[in-house]
């Protein structure tokens, strides 16, 4: 019989607040963490979209010197909220056999800011001024292997890269390799830091950013009729997930139980998501498979729902396809309307969201939503929390490359 999987640490550093009470509580109040970008480069470039959402609290703010020095952005955040959830999850003073502690931690681009910051470097001042931990901070297991020399992870560091799928599918597998015995406990979530002049130059090309310059804390409007966008968002967010055996062996705090996930591909575009949301079904219908659950169940979703005109629409219809008629009632929560999108750490900073959503009985809100795209048949939570039951709630998490990947989470 395959273990049964539960939550036992959360810790995040988000565009809302700089660890998980305080996301969390601005989540429920909606907080908007979008703001003008001040940097030099958006003068400079002439970046046409001029808003983000930056990291509530810098990475320099909480690390050392030292660390900062050797790690990128990325990976500094990565840090931060791994070491919130571990603490938050008891274990700074627990023995555990490290040979049986593993980490799945994900990115959707990496170093980002190292590799551009060391071709600037190679083409201004020459090779010698290139560090020699160039090449370990760029990489994109990079947070992975940091968390891994930071609590000792012996039984594997893996790094999922999947776009903006990834932070969920490192949720996957964690889950699988606690099922399969390789693991008593795994860190697993996601991060990143893409505000760069690259990166934002790209996505504004694509026409993929909101350009409400004017307006920051408006940008981001799933659903709402007048969305034109996401916008870029940073930090990481970190699950700490045990066997319920260990678990209650130590006598551990449980919030929820992982109870399955879905991963599946689209094969349609490299950009654009299946109009009829097919490959999002499938997986959907996967992970009811995986965690033993009906559409009965379900009590809440936090939905992908990053406020392109295209994108949000196939959500929607897959949620139906695959849940029916309860969707009718079941409150979604889309969180990227405050956070903005954080691309590979999305997903596992909505999976925070959704563990506390069950914990405690609460869907936050979504944001700047006035007029309610009618192509969109869902009961999306605006204006106050919502109370929930106990059940069953999901996390939708879909990226560039026609990645899906959903996880499941069941009150404990």
């Amino acid at each position: 019989m395959a273990k049964t999987v539960v939550v036992t640490g959360l810790g995040a550093t988000t565009p809302i607040g700089g660890d998980v009470q305080t996301s969390w509580q601005n989540a429920l109040v909606g907080t908007s963490g979008v703001r003008a970008l001040t940097d030099d480069w958006v003068e400079k470039y002439d970046i046409p979209v001029r808003i983000a959402a930056r990291a509530a609290v810098p990475a320099k703010d909480v690390l050392s010197k030292s660390e900062l020095k050797r790690n990128d952005p990325s990976v500094q955040f990565a840090i931060v909220a791994s070491r919130e959830a571990w603490k938050d999850a008891g274990l700074e003073d627990v023995e555990i056999d490290h040979d049986r502690l593993g980490v799945s931690y994900a990115t959707g681009i990496g170093g980002l800011q190292t590799l551009l910051g060391a071709w600037d470097t190679l083409r201004e001042q020459g090779p010698r001024r290139v560090l020699p931990m160039t090449v370990p901070m760029l990489m994109p297991n990079a947070p992975s292997a940091a968390i891994s020399l930071e609590f000792g992870a012996r039984a594997a560091a893996r790094t999922p890269v999947s776009a903006c799928a990834s932070g969920t599918e490192a949720l996957a597998i964690a889950m699988d390799m606690i099922r399969s015995g390789k693991a008593d406990v795994v860190v697993a979530g996601g991060c990143e830091a893409a505000i760069h002049p690259m990166t934002m130059a790209s996505f504004a090309s694509m026409q993929a950013l909101s350009r409400r310059n004017d307006e920051p804390e408006r940008a981001s409007r799933p659903y709402d009729t007048g969305r034109d966008g996401f916008v870029m968002g940073e930090g990481a967010g970190t699950l700490i997930l045990e066997s319920e055996e260990h678990a209650k062996a130590r006598g551990a705090r449980i919030y929820a139980e992982l109870a399955g996930t879905g991963i599946t591909a689209d094969a349609f575009h490299i950009t654009a998501p299946d109009a009829e949301g097919l490959g999002a079904t499938r997986a959907l219908k996967e992970t009811m498979v995986d965690g033993n659950f009906t559409a009965a169940d379900l009590v809440h979703v936090n939905a992908h729902a990053t406020s392109t005109p295209v994108g949000d629409i196939p959500e929607g219809v897959a949620l139906r396809a695959a849940f029916g008629s309860v969707m009718d009632s079941v409150p979604v929560s889309a969180t990227k309307s405050q956070t903005g999108h954080l691309l590979g750490g999305a997903g596992a900073v909505e999976a925070v969201f959704t563990v506390l959503a069950l914990h405690d009985r609460k869907a936050p809100l979504t944001i700047n939503l006035e007029n309610q795209d009618p192509a969109v048949e869902l009961d999306v939570v605006t204006v106050t929390p919502r109370t929930l039951g106990a059940g069953v709630a999901v996390s939708n998490s879909f990226g560039f490359g026609g990645h899906n990947a959903v996880a499941a989470f069941r009150s404990y």
